[in-house]
Formats: C-alpha cells, structure tokens, sequence
C-alpha cells in the first residue's frame, strides 16, 4: 500500500452525511441537513430548460454570465444602500461552501490566526487546517448563543489574519444585533483582519426584523467577503450555485484561486436564475414563507417534552432536552433515528471539542405533512 500522509487526519464523513444515511437505512423522517423535501418553482425549471434548448452549454465565463452578476450587485446595492460593482466586485460559484473555501485560499497562509464562532457550520476549521492556518474559538451557548466582545478581543494576536461570522447563524438561528455590528466595527478599527461573512441565509430572518449585511457598513466592507447561496434562496440546494462579494482588491486574490478551482459555474443554471429573478417578489417573500414553517414547527414541538430556544432566522430549530435525559446528544440523536423515526443533527458536531449542551437542530424547511407527521413521532420520547 503506498504510504500518504493526511492533512486532515482526524476528520471523516460529516455529521450530515451520517446522519442522513442513518435516516435513510431506518426509514426516519429526515429533519437533518438542510434542504427542502418540496421542489422548486416549475417556472424557473422551465427556465433553465429554456436556457439548455437556446444554447447556453458551454463554459460560462470565469467570473459568471454578465445578467447574473449585473442581478446580483443590483440587488444587493438597493437592499443594502451598498456600492459594489459587477465587473469587479462579485464571481459566480459552485454554492456557498465552494465561495467560503476560495475566500479562505486566497488568503490563508500557514500560521496565520482564524477566529470562528462556534457552533459553526463544520467546514469552517477543516478548510483552516488544510491551508496550514490556526483556528482559535470562541464558544458561544445555549441559550441565546451571545458574543462577548470583550471575550473575542482576547483571542486576537499579530498572527489574526480573518473572522468568520455567520448571520443568520447555521446551526442556532441567531442574527446579528445592531450591538453587535457596534463591537465588530470598534474591534477591527486600526487593523488588517479580514472577514469571511457567511451570509447564505440572508433572506430567512423573522419577526419583522432585517439581515445586517456586513455589506450595509463601509468599514466593514472593506475588508469582508461575503459568501451567499442561491440554493437556499431558490429552493434548490442541489443546484450548487452561489456568489461571492468582496472589494475590488480582495476579489482579484478570490479569482485567482477560482479560476483553477472549479473555473466556472453551470451555464444554463446561471441564465435561468438571472431570468428568474427579475420578479424580486421570489426572494422579499422568502422571510414570511419561512416564518409560517417556523412559528407551525414550534407550535407543534411545544406539545413535545423538548424545550424550544430562540429562532430568529435560517431555517433551523434548536431545542434542548436536559430537563429529562443526561444522554449526550449523540446518543440521543441516534436513538430518535432508530427508536421514533426522526432525524436530527446533535449540536455538538458544531464545536471542534464536541461541546455538549445536550442541543439538537431540526431543519424545518420540510412540507406541513412532514414536520406534523415528525412531530408525532417525537411526542412519544
């Protein structure tokens, strides 16, 4: 056997693919990772068709196809009183993940310092590590899931090369407050840190409240990329399209490494979405449809023996179960798999050390039929 040394050696199959797989062998209701079990708009099917049947199945250009740029930076400008430009200044990707591993690449290099919020989406520290970069944590909890500044202040050191935030956050639905934009702002003033701003859940905040772009707030702008996801936006999370935003300056570095990655992005999708979108009504309508899944699953779970913890945006639940069992959350998520029929993700997978706050999310992009139906099932734990 040839020898080969791993730059990951401590890491295996994400918690999403176990989890759906162990779904998939029990026959329990996915309510895992994150992505619809109702399909897309036919409109915008009929689109990509469209755009397939016109010719449009070759390479796209590197950055993306001009409408979905010129689209995107539109869009983002009006929603965000922002100024970016789409020559320049925002690169068409393979998803969400694919614009936070380039962002990551283009400017990482090995020693250099990474603050991440954890729990945190479970590529984060894995990219980090392959690049030769340090991770340093901050621990954040149950049950509101706050940032102490003043915390973060004392990870910071001359090797802190970026921060990676997320809001709405992924996997407990938290959003950025106005106080804590405040604290990011006085935190990197006078300094070169950079943000990666993972922000793929922009459309899905609740209860009236708005998204606080990082792209609102031109000293923070200029130092972040953001990374977005039209899979959440469209209902299509297999479609594996995204974008990237970032100042001219850092954009050039995130292309460089773009190119020899994945290139370009699927031709007829990126037309079809760039038609699409024309009618903004697809995405303003986004938080209000999410809503009604939102405020239907917590009202059912309440009739549950779990406790629900706050929701404010991303379409994910967290609740805690302490009150009645000491199981980890390991443990008890594969027992809802095998004993009820439900799937869910332990929340410990989100902490490099395994945290356990005995938490578990369920993702409630799901049909009405499907959260009563896990529902039911979840009332007999």
């Amino acid at each position: 056997m040839i020898a080969t040394s791993s730059k990951l050696p401590g890491t295996s199959s994400s918690i999403f693919s176990v989890m759906s797989q162990l779904a998939a062998e029990h026959n329990a209701i996915n309510l895992s990772q994150g992505f619809p079990d109702y399909d897309c708009d036919p409109k915008l099917i009929s689109l990509v068709a469209d755009a397939m049947k016109s010719g449009h199945n070759q390479y796209a250009p590197m950055t993306g196809i001009s409408s979905l740029r010129t689209l995107v930076t539109d869009k983002i400008n009006l929603q965000y009183g922002s100024d970016y430009h789409p020559e320049t200044e925002v690169t068409i990707t393979a998803g969400g993940t694919q614009a936070i591993f380039t962002a990551l690449t283009a400017c990482i290099q090995p020693g250099d310092e990474v603050i991440i919020f954890e729990p945190a989406y479970d590529a984060y520290a894995p990219i980090i590590k392959s690049l030769g970069g340090l991770v340093k944590s901050y621990e954040m909890a149950p049950p509101d899931y706050r940032i102490d500044w003043e915390m973060v202040k004392k990870l910071f050191t001359s090797s802190t090369k970026m921060l990676i935030l997320n809001s709405p956050h992924n996997p407990t639905g938290t959003t950025l407050s106005d106080e804590d934009i405040r604290a990011l702002i006085k935190l990197v003033k006078n300094n070169d840190v950079l943000i990666l701003s993972d922000e793929v859940y922009e459309h899905l905040v609740f209860d009236g409240e708005k998204h606080r772009s990082l792209a609102m707030y031109p000293e923070l702008k200029e130092r972040t990329f953001i990374a977005a996801s039209f899979g959440k936006l469209l209902h299509a999370t297999g479609w594996k399209t995204g974008y990237c935003l970032a100042p001219e300056n850092l954009m050039k570095e995130f292309r460089k490494i773009h190119q020899f990655n994945v290139f370009s992005v699927n031709t007829p999708m990126q037309v079809g979405i760039a038609n699409y979108l024309q009618d903004p009504s697809v995405y303003l309508g986004l938080a209000d449809f999410f809503q009604q899944k939102r405020d239907l699953f917590r009202n059912l779970l309440a009739e549950t023996r779990f406790k629900l913890l706050p929701c404010k945006g991303s379409y994910f639940q967290c609740v805690t179960y302490d009150h009645f069992s000491e199981e980890a959350d390991t443990a008890i998520a594969m027992r809802l798999i095998t004993d009820f029929g439900v799937a869910s993700i332990p929340v410990s997978a989100f902490y490099m050390r395994n945290t356990d706050h005995r938490v578990l999310r369920f993702c409630f992009a799901k049909k009405q039929d499907t959260l009563e139906k896990s529902v039911e099932r979840l009332m007999k734990v």
